[in-house]
């Protein structure tokens, strides 16, 4: 009897593992048909509805905060309606494109369209950290008799731009100093007694292109040697006979030339020595190619009503950069329109008083719209900083490749 009953209770389970694994798999079945149909329907929506896109690609700014101001990167986070969120390749060639706004020989301004945040602020950073450029490391001072102090001196001649191209010179490193790694200059004035004060600007700097004039010590200052006295530097060839120098003499072109270095009063005198070497901006600001470099996120501007009349005059005169104009459309009436929204800085003066003006004005940004500016400190031309910037993080890219494969 007990038998009977063990092999009916094993029949029993037999037949409802049996019956719960047909069920599991009808069940998938169904929920796998059941998706497939769903996605099927010609009503499934294959893009974002507008205000989701527009909280994607669009910071709004209120009068509070701003909001919306994160990017979307996960590439499932709009899988739900079909839209497939992650990085492609191709899209962001189609869609990328760099145009050129204003373009002088200090400032450049231009707009980085379908870019990340991320790599507009590795641009930024390179700028400001890893181009190269040449500047006053060290300064041999002979004589220095004006009120400004000798570290003081040295650290205002280290600050001064150098128009050369970095490119045409090796890092010195711990290495002597020659004529393919440094540039000396001298600088030797004096303020005659009975005379007006006098004003040292960076054109008293002179190039030498034999190196360093100033005789290295000896250590046994007793020795009769006839030949020719150690410098502090070992140039074997006159920079000025390289064919990079011989048509380009290296020193301070326009207004650098006018950077003032000291005053003088009558009787005083300065004579010293200064050697510029290669190095980055990550080592010391002197080597920084820019004043500046920023960007800034396209301003959008949007009049979600008609304004008119007295209303517009009063918007108009809210916003302190100009950024409505006034329209005639006849009849007496007048209609308030966006005419420059590149100039709106987001002070939200046109939104400050209350709900009403948000209901009327929308102040957004674009989120891969970015207006950079780089402000360069006269070293080097702007528009080279950019496209040295470009190879550097290049340089980079190509690294961590290797590095990987």
């Amino acid at each position: 009897m007990a038998k009977r009953d063990e092999r009916m209770s094993e029949e029993e389970e037999e037949s409802e593992s049996e019956s719960m694994s047909e069920s599991e798999s009808g069940g998938r079945e169904e929920s796998q048909g059941g998706l497939d149909y769903i996605m099927s329907l010609p009503d499934v929506p294959m893009k974002l509805p507008p205000h989701v896109e527009l909280q994607r690609t669009r910071v709004f700014c209120n009068a509070d905060a701003p909001n919306h101001t994160d990017t979307i990167q996960y590439s499932g986070a709009f899988a739900s309606v079909g839209i497939d969120n992650s990085f492609r390749l191709d899209h962001f060639r189609k869609d990328f494109r760099v145009e050129v706004i204003r373009c002088s020989d200090e400032d450049l301004e231009f707009d980085m369209i379908g870019i990340d945040p991320a790599l507009a602020n590795a641009f930024r950073r390179i700028l400001i950290a890893e181009v190269p450029t040449m500047a006053i490391e060290k300064v041999l001072i002979a004589n220095n008799t004006s009120v400004v102090q000798d570290e003081v001196l040295a650290h205002r001649l280290g600050l001064i731009p150098i128009s050369v191209d970095p490119g045409l010179f090796e890092y010195a490193e711990n290495n002597a100093l020659t004529e393919r790694n440094s540039i000396v200059f001298k600088l030797h004035v004096r303020c005659e007694r009975g005379g007006p004060r006098l004003t040292v600007k960076a054109k008293a700097l002179t190039w030498l292109p034999n190196g360093s004039e100033f005789p290295l010590q000896s250590e046994d200052p007793n020795s009769n040697s006839t030949s020719k006295p150690k410098t502090y530097t070992s140039f074997s060839c006159s920079q000025d006979s390289l064919p990079e120098f011989s048509s380009n003499p290296i020193g301070f072109k326009g207004r650098l030339n006018d950077i003032i270095i000291s005053k003088l009063a009558p009787g005083q005198e300065i004579e010293l020595e200064a050697h510029a070497v290669k190095g980055i901006g990550k080592t010391h600001a002197k080597w920084s190619p820019v004043a500046t470099a920023w960007y800034r996120m396209l301003p959008e501007v949007v009049l979600l009503e008609e304004i008119e009349d007295e209303v517009a005059e009063n918007l108009k005169s809210k916003c302190p950069v100009g950024v409505f104009d006034i329209e005639d459309i006849g009849n007496g009436k007048k209609r308030l329109t966006v005419a420059r929204p590149r100039a709106c800085t987001l002070c939200r003066e046109c939104i400050r008083e209350g709900e009403e003006w948000e209901k009327r004005v929308s102040l957004r940004r674009v989120k891969d719209h970015f207006i950079f500016t780089i402000e360069s400190t006269g070293a080097l031309p702007p528009e080279v900083l950019f496209t040295e910037a470009v190879k550097i993080l290049e340089s980079k890219c190509e690294r961590v490749i290797s590095e990987l494969s």
